[in-house]
């Protein structure tokens, strides 16, 4: 008998008011989540300890917390949202387990449950009872299960490490996060109250002999813009018609400012915002503010390098803003690389120290200098080794490295043999090369044995592949500390390619990760236009 039968070992009443106790109603996610829950833990091995995964935040997660001892309190729940209902009881040490999704497949029959999971009917229009009467009488057939084996990710504690406070708001977190807490990064879920200095205008008749709180800018359309008056600047009568021509019939001046210890005025916030940005990076300010802006210039030539997250993170904050030149740009001292500025004529002071507090520890934004390298070059190929065709390798990787201060310094040959390659390898490191070039060989032809020979000679922490057109078959890591690129065949027919994103890149020092150059891949298909002109183009953007 339907009544009769148990869900999670309770009889339905006793279901029904556990849920209740606990979520507040009979919610029908909760319901049919402790089936799901069921159902999954009914395959598991007896006695085994087992960890849950929900893919959605709602309601899924207390049906878990209800009926199992996995918890997000204890760490044995975890939430990966990806707005689908389903979970997944696993083996928490080898990660083998079952998963269970409600399957809209299965609608067919239960028009009410149809039209609440897939959201056809408003909910005013549900009938709660039918809902849930359905749900029971429907049961597991709602479900389908199969085995499942979690990523590595999910096993195993996640520890938080090293606990730091935050040098703004004084309370601890983990300093993974950064410099300063994930809250005061601009990620707080609390909204700060908005709040600007009493500041009194007055009529420009009655600022004549007193001092300009501020730059004004004249606007001439197609011709100029900049600071007609400057802070500090005494006005005299013969300003009074520029003024009013400049639209300004009221000014500030300085003598009738707060004096508010709680507002820093935008000149001096953008001083010490362009102060931390540039200390010890390798980038310099311009000059003294204007309009609450000054611009940042390279002191050093070589790869602007940028904590893009951070950066992000700084903008979200309100007031203040760093605008900066595209990630891994080649610059040249005394070029602009971008600019900080105070957004308002006063910010918050504790706002700005958020700012200040993002940028400070590791750079935000540097200018990594390129090394000089002495390259060596392994052609692969027994045709070239052989001399049935000519090399043309050896040019074009001597002509990507000459405008970047380094040079191909020796250049070997050989067959398509994983040892004879690793041989080669080791005479290159023997010669004194400290950056490694291989050519070709690494697509799915059977000769394709260059990533062989070079794992053969040492080759560690590599990395194969980047979503990036021409160049997909590039190859990344290193021997003992000398870097190690596989460069594929297509750099010999496309002008630029992958190795024109990730050469600059390995001679500043940049860390190569799955994950950088997976986001590489955004801005990574060159469109082999007839003229090209990169860098100054969406190539690699």
């Amino acid at each position: 008998m339907l009544m009769d039968r148990t869900y999670c070992g309770l009889s339905r009443e006793d279901y029904l008011q556990r849920i209740v106790d606990f979520h507040n109603y009979a919610a029908p996610g909760v319901v049919v989540g402790g089936m799901m829950v069921d159902a999954a833990r009914r395959h598991l091995p007896e006695g085994t300890l087992f960890e849950a995964l929900c893919e959605t935040g709602a309601c899924l997660p207390d049906a878990v917390q209800l009926f199992t001892p996995c918890t997000l309190g204890n760490g044995w729940l975890r939430v990966k949202d990806l707005g689908r209902y389903a979970l997944t009881l696993y083996d928490k040490y080898t990660g083998k387990g079952f998963r269970a999704h409600l399957d809209p497949a299965a609608f067919a029959s239960w028009p009410e449950i149809a039209g609440w999971f897939l959201k056809t009917k408003p909910k005013k229009d549900q009938d709660s009872d039918r809902l849930r009467e359905d749900i029971f009488e429907a049961g597991e057939s709602l479900l389908t299960l199969r085995e499942a084996q979690v990523t590595p990710e999910f096993l195993g504690k996640r520890p938080k490490g090293a606990i730091a406070v935050c040098p703004r708001c004084a309370e601890a977190y983990p300093a993974m996060h950064g410099p300063v807490c994930l809250g005061c990064a601009g990620q707080s879920p609390l909204a700060r109250t908005k709040a600007r200095p009493r500041l009194t205008p007055v009529p420009v008749e009655q600022a004549v002999g007193r001092q300009a709180l501020h730059d004004m800018t004249l606007v001439e359309p197609g011709r100029s813009k900049g600071a007609a008056f400057v802070k500090g600047q005494t006005l005299d009568a013969g300003d009074l018609c520029r003024l009013q021509r400049m639209g300004r019939f009221h000014v500030y001046v300085q003598d009738a400012a707060s004096g508010d210890e709680a507002f820093v005025h935008e000149d001096d916030a953008a001083t010490a915002l362009a102060g931390a940005v540039c200390d010890s990076s390798g980038i310099e300010p311009a000059g003294a503010p204007r309009e609450g802006k000054i611009t940042l210039l390279a002191s050093r030539d070589g790869l602007l390098h940028i904590d893009v997250e951070r950066l992000a993170a700084l903008n979200s904050l309100a007031d203040v803003a760093l605008s900066l030149r595209h990630d891994a740009s080649l610059v040249k001292a005394g070029e602009p690389v971008g600019g900080v500025r105070a957004i308002p004529l006063y910010i918050d002071r504790e706002l700005l120290e958020d700012a200040l507090g993002l940028a400070a520890g590791e750079p935000l934004a540097s200018v990594r200098p390129l090394r000089k390298a002495r390259a060596g070059a392994l052609i692969t190929g027994t045709e070239v080794f052989t001399g049935l065709i000519e090399d043309k390798f050896a040019p074009v990787l001597a002509a990507k490295l000459a405008p970047l201060g380094s040079q191909l310094a020796e250049t070997r040959f050989a067959p398509d043999d994983a040892a004879s390659i690793a041989r080669g390898v080791r005479e290159l490191l023997d010669a004194g090369c400290d950056f490694l070039f291989t050519t070709a060989g690494m697509s799915v032809d059977p000769g394709d044995v260059t990533l062989q020979g070079l794992l053969d000679a040492g080759l560690e922490d590599h990395i194969f592949g980047m979503p990036v057109l021409p160049g997909n078959m590039t190859l990344v890591g290193r021997i003992g500390h000398v870097p190690v690129m596989g460069v594929p065949a297509c750099a010999l027919f496309h002008k630029t390619t992958s190795l024109d994103l990730l050469l600059p890149r390995v001679l500043a020092g940049v860390p190569v990760t799955r994950a950088l150059l997976a986001r590489m891949g955004h801005g990574g298909f060159c469109m082999d236009c007839k003229r090209c002109t990169f860098p100054h183009c969406p190539f690699g953007k």
